[in-house]
């Protein structure tokens, strides 16, 4: 069925600039389409002040800058460093077995692929022996083999980066439970009630998109497990990065822009307590969507601050939504007026400008032949997608702020020429001179049309990866420009941020005196000498927040004091490269004597301390 005017089909069809949620497997012949167009037959080839943060010491950045000017993001950069992926998922060909790894990586080190992004957590269970989730139940080689640890050292050990590519919410796709009791669809999963049900439900009752069930990250302990699953990888393997996908409220809405997902009892308790409110919130709601989109942000900043903890060295990325026509399209008009920001609840331009992210992938899924001359060819559905493509990644290399963007590309949607044409865009400068880090194919499974049977006739998956690997790297029919775009070896770019930090970051946790959690409640950070505001931050449902990309210094976090009195001011250091940790205990208002609380609003309370981490006062 066609698409809306003006957008990309919907997340059922491969065209939609978010990956499905899986390809038949490659192992069985996929059924042929009608022929294909001339036009797809043969294409043409051919700043940071919402932190409120003070800027860093003049001095260090000129040395940084002059040491590092070659690895900053938004700078054109030598072919030597460019970020060049394929997504690797886990629905069929490339980790299940000790063979298909040795593959995989031979296949990478050919076409001069310098990271893998790979899909090891597909439906609440892990390609890994050593992470929260349980080990997937999909007919990989049998324990002990570890796909994740097996392909970290054969990839290692050849010089090809590992990122763990992990789904998010939706957690599984049957009405057969999992066969591992401990898997969190039999734990917290619809057959639960009252607040051990995590699922995500939508505003008109229903709780599958599609064949999928979602975790709601509007619940408190659906978020922390979802974080968790990123956290428990990174504790346990050598991973370069973790990578998000579906990070996000889901498709299958009920209008477009009217994000109709995230009504879970208990997500909508927490919306009225936040709010004061006690009515059930229509979908578009500013406020509810809003409230929605910042449980989703909470778990980025969350897994990036606590991550850093861990391996201040490993990336975290996302796989980002980039539907339709880009935000500058007279069509679309602004960020908040895309599908991205206003339907899916994904902000990922506030994440690159915040910093809870280090490397952006948008998945900008479209199809080189779909051009304003020609529309008609499969999966076209008469929009430009050549220009969607174009769009997107003007925004998207515009908006890397203080991090990074590599370009996301379907590959499995057009021809090799097609995806060739795509990388040169992808690390081509936009017109403002910005440039990205590199490109990421998706996917290696399914590396062109041909294999993916949209584009006649068909033809196995490692014949068109070698042809794909030729096109990239050898002079061919393929691209009319010399040198071909992979032809030699690149190194990963560094992120300077990491390798040579001049900021740090503080994580802090707001209990009650008798250990609880306090949950929505505003911590203002200010300049512990000079009492400049810096930001605001809201805790999570485990009392949780952080903030990131603070110049050394001395801070202060200060509890909201119409929620809290006592010791609710706490004096900290922050150093460079490291993650502080703040743990505010506080007495609640709500639970304060009328004598007391008549004190405080008059200006004086006299259990209020400045305490400091060391007990210092």
């Amino acid at each position: 069925m066609p698409a809306r005017s003006g957008e990309a089909p919907t997340r059922g069809d491969p065209g939609s600039g978010s990956r499905p949620t899986s390809h038949r497997s490659s192992r069985s012949r996929p059924r042929r389409s009608a022929n294909l167009p001339a036009a797809c037959r043969a294409p043409r080839v051919g700043a940071e002040a919402e932190r409120g943060i003070a800027l860093r010491s003049s001095v260090i950045a000129l040395v940084l800058a002059l040491v590092l000017l070659p690895v900053l993001p938004g700078r054109a950069e030598a072919a030597s460093a460019q970020f060049r992926a394929y997504w690797v998922d886990a629905f069929g060909t490339g980790i299940f077995t000790p063979a298909e790894v040795d593959k995989l990586v031979a296949d990478s080190k050919a076409a001069n692929i310098n990271a893998l992004v790979v899909q090891v957590g597909r439906r609440g269970d892990c390609f890994c022996n050593r992470a929260s989730m349980p080990r997937t139940q999909a007919s990989i080689a049998a324990f002990p083999y570890d796909p994740l640890q097996t392909l970290i050292d054969k990839a290692h050990a050849q010089g090809i980066e590992v990122h763990a590519w992990i789904i998010t919410t939706a957690i599984w796709n049957s009405l057969i439970p999992p066969a591992d009791p401990s898997h969190v669809f039999n734990t917290h999963g619809p057959s639960k009630t009252g607040y051990d049900n995590w699922i995500m439900s939508r505003s008109d009752g229903a709780n599958r998109g599609g064949a999928d069930y979602y975790l709601d990250p509007g619940h408190p302990a659906a978020a922390d497990y979802i974080a968790e699953m990123y956290l428990s990888v990174i504790r346990n393997y050598d991973v370069d990065g973790v990578n998000f996908d579906r990070v996000r409220y889901p498709d299958l809405n009920l209008g477009l822009n009217v994000p109709s997902w995230g009504y879970n009892p208990v997500a909508v308790a927490r919306f009225r307590e936040a709010t004061g409110r006690s009515d059930t919130p229509m979908p578009t709601d500013p406020q509810w969507a809003q409230w929605r989109r910042d449980q989703v942000t909470n778990i980025v900043r969350k897994v990036y601050v606590e991550s850093y903890a861990i391996k201040p060295h490993v990336s975290i990325s996302a796989d980002t939504i980039t539907y339709g026509h880009g935000p500058q399209s007279p069509s679309v008009g602004a960020w908040e007026s895309t599908r991205t920001y206003a339907e899916v609840l994904q902000d990922w331009r506030a994440w690159m400008r915040e910093g809870i992210l280090d490397l952006n992938i948008p998945m900008n899924y479209k199809r080189e032949y779909c051009t304003t001359i020609d529309r008609s060819g499969p999966g076209c559905f008469g929009l430009d997608q050549q220009r969607m493509f174009e769009e997107w990644n003007e925004f998207a290399k515009d908006h890397q702020y203080s991090r990074q963007t590599a370009i996301g590309a379907a590959i499995y949607l057009n021809t090799i020429a097609g995806s060739v044409a795509q990388v040169r865009k992808a690390l081509a400068p936009s017109t403002a001179g910005n440039t990205g880090v590199g490109w990421v194919g998706y996917s290696y499974r399914t590396p062109d049309c041909r294999t993916n049977s949209s584009c006649p006739p068909f033809r196995s998956a490692d014949l068109s990866r070698a042809e794909l690997t030729r096109g990239l790297t050898q002079p061919s029919e393929y691209d009319s420009v010399t040198p071909p775009v992979f032809a030699d070896p690149a190194a990963v770019p560094v992120m300077a941020w990491k390798a040579a930090p001049t900021l740090g970051h503080v994580r802090g946790t707001v209990r009650s005196e008798v250990g609880r959690p306090l949950d929505q409640v505003r911590v203002d950070l200010y300049d512990a000498e000079t009492d400049a505001f810096i930001t605001t931050k809201t805790t999570d449902g485990s009392g949780w927040f952080g903030v990131v990309d603070l110049t050394p210094a001395r801070y202060k976090a200060v509890v909201d004091p119409t929620v809290a009195y006592g010791r609710r001011v706490m004096t900290f250091g922050v150093n460079a490269g490291k993650v502080s940790t703040v743990e505010i205990d506080v007495k609640l208002v709500a639970e304060r004597p009328n004598a007391q609380r008549g004190a405080q609003a008059a200006g004086f309370d006299p259990l209020e301390v400045d305490e400091q981490p060391n007990g210092q006062r």
